[in-house]
């Protein structure tokens, strides 16, 4: 009995070993033909569902996800042209369309559950709204990046207004203790109950305020440099990297350890630093890139180690999959196109409690689609588009 036991031990053993040969044969094999252990997503083309009331959308300038994995856009219902928006003319020049409110929630199903925003009394709504984030407490943060634009906006989840921080045409440059300057993206830290501006398109410079009272506590531009409003001019890949932010400085956004990344849109670059803004280091994202630049905005994954970084890149159309700690490009997937899993101007990307992947589109894009996560799986550098395997 005994020695047949042992042969039996010995068998599984055998097995083991050769089961664990093969997978490592597998994964060098997987190696040798570019393959890497890496999230796979795919595009779900019948998400969101229709909106309904004949509703269009203009740029889809932000996502957010809350607490119960409702979907938060914004989008610049202004900037929808009337041959669009026919049924708004005065008199109507048809049955369709509407322009939708410019705040829409989404449940997991992808049915509209809220809707609301634009001016109102007591407050300044953005000349162009950007970006949206729903804080520990339930609030809706609105950004504004254009114009006289030097203000952040709070609300309920219902449209209430809350609160008003800044003052339309009244900031005075990268250095301003009070107002902000054309502000792309707002980050709310629940542990330190402080939150992260990206500001942005006129300033040059990352805010950290009190979110209660909106008193600034600290700022500072690149490398953790005092802001500087300098004209730099326009990027050139080849020269050394340069020591101020250009704007736009489109997203601050913190990881689990408390590190904030910041885009630095047209630098091509994410720089990383300690709450207290210490630079730490950097890495450059598709860095020949021109023109509007490859670093528009960043979500992470969803796992407790928070492996991986997900990087929107709206002027090549890509979503990069970086190793977060390593800062270590993966995979990408995604391309250029009006069809689902494609983009034209991947703008702002949020990931939701199970991994999957939102992302919104601004210029002609004005879309919002669902990646669902299958996983992490051996992929190829480029995954392509991502559409359903059956």
């Amino acid at each position: 009995m005994t020695s047949r036991r042992n042969l039996l031990i010995g068998t599984a053993f055998a097995g083991a070993i050769v089961a664990l040969s093969l997978s490592a044969r597998a994964l060098d094999q997987a190696a040798a033909q570019g393959m890497v252990q890496a999230p796979k997503f795919e595009v779900d083309p019948a998400w969101p569902k229709p909106l309904g009331n004949d509703w269009v959308l203009g740029q889809a300038i932000g996502v957010g996800v809350d607490a119960q994995d409702r979907v938060w856009i914004v989008h610049r219902d202004n900037l929808i042209p009337a041959n669009e928006a026919a049924a708004d003319e005065k008199p109507p020049l048809a049955a369709c369309c509407h322009r939708a409110p410019p705040v829409i929630a989404f449940d997991t199903a992808g049915n509209v559950v809220k809707s609301w925003g634009g001016p109102g009394e007591g407050f300044n709504w953005p000349e162009s709204n950007h970006g949206i984030f729903v804080d520990h407490k339930g609030v809706v943060w609105i950004g504004g990046n254009v114009g006289t634009d030097a203000h952040i906006l709070k609300f309920t989840q219902d449209g209430k207004f809350i609160a008003q921080y800044g003052t339309p045409g009244k900031n005075t440059g990268s250095n301003d203790p009070v107002n902000f300057g054309r502000v792309a993206k707002i980050f709310i830290d629940p542990k330190a109950n402080e939150g992260y501006i990206a500001d942005g398109y006129g300033n040059k410079r990352v805010v950290v305020i009190d979110p209660d009272t909106g008193k600034f506590k600290r700022y500072w531009g690149a490398y953790g440099n005092k802001p500087d409003d300098t004209n730099l001019g326009p990027y050139d890949p080849n020269a050394p990297p340069a020591q101020q932010f250009r704007t736009p400085v489109h997203c601050a956004d913190l990881d689990k350890d408390g590190n904030l990344y910041v885009c630095d849109r047209p630098n091509n670059r994410i720089q990383v630093f300690t709450r207290e803004g210490k630079f730490i280091k950097e890495t450059f994202i598709a860095k020949k890139t021109l023109g509007d630049g490859a670093v528009w905005d960043i979500a992470f994954s969803k796992d407790p180690e928070q492996k991986y970084m997900y990087v929107a890149d709206g002027k090549n159309e890509r979503i990069y999959i970086y190793d977060r700690l390593k800062m270590e490009l993966l995979s990408s997937f995604g391309d250029g196109g009006r069809q689902p899993g494609q983009w034209f101007a991947v703008h702002s990307i949020a990931t939701d409690s199970k991994g999957n992947i939102y992302t919104t589109e601004t210029y002609e894009g004005r879309r919002l689609q669902k990646f669902v996560f299958k996983g992490v799986q051996s992929v190829p550098r480029h995954q392509g588009v991502p559409w359903p395997v059956k």
